[in-house]
């Protein structure tokens, strides 16, 4: 079985509907690092040199490859990712190789067996 890792830099008041979705998709589970900043295409309003920007989270899914892009799309709908500039992004990458994911093989591989 083969896996991806997929990133979501999330809006910490959207982490727990992203993952919820995420987990309705087909995501097995999540780790969620707190406190995350970053820029995009506007730099970051400050006031008396405090940061304006509002708090992200990067939340880590390793996720089943057939699985990979339904659950892809679906955090970019919940977090509203392309319809609302700033709020958020995700990407996926390949993992080569993961430990501690027997458990998940074992669940889905029966999921993975109907859909293809």
């Amino acid at each position: 079985m083969h896996f991806k890792l997929i990133l979501a830099f999330v809006e910490d008041s959207e982490t727990n509907s992203v993952m919820k979705a995420a987990r309705e998709a087909g995501a097995t589970g999540a780790t969620v690092i707190t406190n995350a900043r970053g820029e995009g295409l506007k730099q970051s309003k400050t006031f008396l040199g405090l940061s304006l920007d509002t708090q992200r989270d990067v939340v880590l899914f390793i996720v089943e490859e057939h699985l990979s892009r339904q659950i892809l799309e679906t955090i970019a709908e919940v977090g509203c990712f392309d319809s609302k500039p700033g709020t958020g992004m995700a990407v996926q990458i390949d993992v080569e190789d993961a430990v501690g994911v027997a458990h998940q093989v074992e669940k889905l591989s029966g999921q993975i067996e109907e859909k293809l």
